[in-house]
């Protein structure tokens, strides 16, 4: 991504003087080499100071260029693909340049997908990287096979994410630390079409972050004879990451904090300085454990300023429901909570359980490892913070037309210190995906982001929607459930080298852009290192925490009730001639109880009998509660052999609860058959034959 006001420019220097001239007011202390940024990449106390020397963390990515203007109607355009810095003719190739930025720098983190022209077969393009002004790529081979196949690197620093996705359909993601000295250039080259926007040619999506280190600040250049070389301290690290190791995490003192915690109580204990909390490891007993995760929250005060105050489950990164998983700042097991950031203190810190719900919970296990801290004038405090939108309302995207995103403020911090991370905890409402919105990061009053991505589930690491279960040293998805239905949905990812440092303030926005217009839940929790003095406009939310956790999409979208309806979804299927049944539970189309019986895949002439109880004989008056769309049948209706509806026309452009009235009909005690026959379709319709049926509804 380039730093830019209205309009796009070419990238001469990647380095704009905005609001980065006191980050740049240390001196370069020592030189960056592949294997220094190796180590600091494992060593957590280093991201709990201000960096040094120090560096501003920016991002290249394949964002829609027509977003030019913040807020404008085009802000959200959303066609984040094969876009690109400009293209070349490089010794004949034709290449499109990703990446060119001034050094002295480095590129910390390389996310990618891709596919061939129209969706169809998968290219594998050809990655080059410059160094310096030199025409000679230092590295080049196949896009794939370097960043997520171990050309480069094994895993854990180069992986695509769950191997339960295929392949075709994962996000893949380099962590290997880059160097350069002078300049970086970062090409691609492909022997198929290739087009803005990927309209019709290949699609490539992107994201590249990278530092740029003070002018002074000396940097060996990446080589492949370096790599080799550096394969002691490679293989220490990847093992560390692989094992997410906590061995240098212990700290030396260990303090308590357990017992049963009554509705409205705290539990508190307060440790004397100067020294840093090592690890936090909690667990938690509750008859309702999952709200318990939510409404019991971890305070912690340092030298007398609250720089945390977050729901348990949300600031280990596992929302309201634990699911095991480990990174190298968290773990998540049955047995404990745990963390592992490194919170420094000078004088005193208090470590606060508060518990907001209205039950009894246990504090089964409260460990804090300590370690010892000298406290300078680059340390800061560990800040984590929450917020809920507990039922904020979606627009559909209209087919990506560019319409019904929004962006949501996740944090603004006004200060110095350094942006580490961020989960967020949703419940989807929807059989269709919520994350099309992209990460939008402001650093010292930029004007225009800094960072801008490509989609939420990219800025997490993975790509496509998709659900499967991934862990990995600095990303996860513990649940997907929500992705593409309703259902629970937590994405993490944790900062090392991409940490963004501030000097003024950081504002972190996200586009919040569902694929259907509904009424959701959304609760980010954001992470950052801060000095003294830092301040922020997330405060404390009791009110939301104490709410209800959302288990069904009926308790985020209470369901109509039609008083006296025999609802669809309940009723057994007699008979089906063709096609398939199943339940439809969808909020937004105001289906009685949210749910319809769907008939589906039909043809001309077969039959759906479902039966329905009555308890007294008679003549009633019976509507049908059906529903209309672009792709629904014509249909005949009897009741116990009575045609009650010749040809009723189920087509609509749109999804549409109506209701038929089918006049007085013959019931009996008992059993009750209604029989559906597909005619045919409108003319307009799609001709995919289907039928919903959402609640018969008799009156005498």
């Amino acid at each position: 991504m380039m730093n830019q006001k209205k309009t796009l420019i070419a990238l001469t220097t990647a380095l704009v003087c905005l609001g980065t001239v006191d980050i740049f007011s240390n001196p370069a202390v020592g030189a960056v080499t592949l294997e220094s940024l190796l180590e600091e990449m494992v060593d957590r106390d280093t991201i709990a100071r201000l960096p040094e020397p120090a560096y501003t963390c920016k991002q290249f990515s394949s964002y829609d260029r027509n977003s030019t203007e913040p807020g404008s109607p085009t802000w959200w355009a959303n066609w984040d693909r094969s876009y690109f810095v400009r293209v070349e003719e490089n010794n004949g190739r034709k290449e499109h340049v990703m990446m060119d930025a001034n050094g002295p720098g480095a590129v910390v983190r390389i996310w990618a997908t891709w596919h061939g022209p129209g969706g169809g077969q998968f290219s594998n393009g050809t990655l080059r990287f410059y160094f310096d002004g030199n025409p000679k790529p230092a590295i080049e081979g196949p896009t794939e096979d370097l960043i997520s196949k171990g050309l480069l690197v094994a895993e854990p620093l180069s992986r695509s994410v769950s191997p339960e996705t295929p392949y075709k359909h994962r996000g893949h993601n380099l962590y290997l630390p880059i160097p350069y000295a002078k300049r970086c250039k970062i090409t691609y080259e492909t022997d198929v079409l290739i087009d803005e926007g990927a309209r019709k040619g290949e699609a490539l999506y992107y994201q590249i972050n990278y530092r740029t280190y003070e002018p002074k600040t000396k940097v060996e250049s990446f080589t492949m004879e370096g790599l080799k070389g550096a394969k002691p301290t490679l293989d220490r690290v990847q093992k560390m990451l692989k094992d997410n190791d906590r061995s240098a995490a212990a700290g030396t003192g260990k303090h308590t904090l357990e017992g049963t915690i009554a509705s409205g109580a705290v539990k508190s204990i307060t440790i004397d300085g100067p020294k840093a909390i090592r690890a936090l490891e909690f667990k938690l007993e509750a008859d309702n454990l999952s709200q318990a995760l939510r409404s019991t929250i971890l305070k912690i005060t340092f030298d007398g300023t609250q720089t945390i105050w977050c729901p348990i489950g949300d600031f280990f990164g596992t929302g309201y429901h634990i699911r095991p998983h480990s990174t190298w700042y968290t773990n998540v097991s049955d047995e404990a909570l745990t963390c592992y950031w490194v919170m420094p203190f000078d004088k005193k810190a208090k470590i606060e359980i508060l518990n907001l719900g209205s039950q009894e919970v246990k504090l089964a296990k409260g460990l804090i490892r300590t370690g010892p801290w000298k406290w300078d004038k680059r340390s800061c405090y560990f800040h984590a913070a929450w917020k809920q939108w507990p039922e904020v309302r979606t627009q559909s995207n209209d087919k990506a037309k560019d319409h019904g995103a929004f962006d949501l403020n996740w944090i603004t911090v006004k200060g110095q210190g350094t942006y580490v991370g961020d989960a967020l905890t949703l419940f989807n409402t929807a059989n269709t995906w919520w994350g099309e919105g992209d990460e939008k990061i402001y650093v010292d009053g930029e004007y225009f982001p800094s960072h801008i991505g490509t989609g939420s589930e990219d800025y997490y690491g993975y790509a496509w929607c998709k659900p499967a279960f991934f862990e990995s040293a600095f990303h996860a998805q513990p649940s997907g459930d929500g992705n593409l239905k309703p259902g629970f949905t937590v994405n993490s990812r944790f900062r090392a080298l991409d940490a963004i440092p501030f000097t003024k303030s950081i504002q972190f926005d996200m586009e919040l852009w569902h694929w259907a217009a509904t009424t959701m839940s959304y609760a980010p929790a954001t992470f950052w290192y801060a000095r003294p003095g830092a301040s922020w406009d997330v405060k404390p939310d009791p009110m939301e925490a104490k709410r209800p956790i959302p288990r069904a999409v009926d308790d985020i979208i209470k369901p109509r009730i039609v008083e006296g309806a025999i609802e669809g979804e309940k009723l057994p299927v007699a008979e089906r001639t063709g096609g398939v049944t199943e339940i439809q539970n969808i909020a937004t189309y105001n289906w009685s109880g949210n749910a319809q019986l769907w008939w589906r895949d039909g043809k001309v002439n077969d039959t759906l009998t479902v039966e329905f109880d009555m308890d007294k004989a008679g003549e009633y008056d019976v509507t049908l509660g059906i529903t209309k769309a672009i792709d629904y049948a014509i249909c005949r209706i009897d009741i116990n052999g009575q045609t009650k509806a010749e040809s009723a026309d189920f087509f609509n452009p749109s999804v549409i609860a109506r209701d038929i009235k089918l006049g007085p009909c013959k019931l009996v005690k008992g059993k009750n058959k209604l029989k559906v026959t597909i005619l045919g379709a409108n003319p307009a319709a799609v001709k995919k034959h289907m039928f919903g049926l959402d609640y018969i509804l008799p009156v005498k």
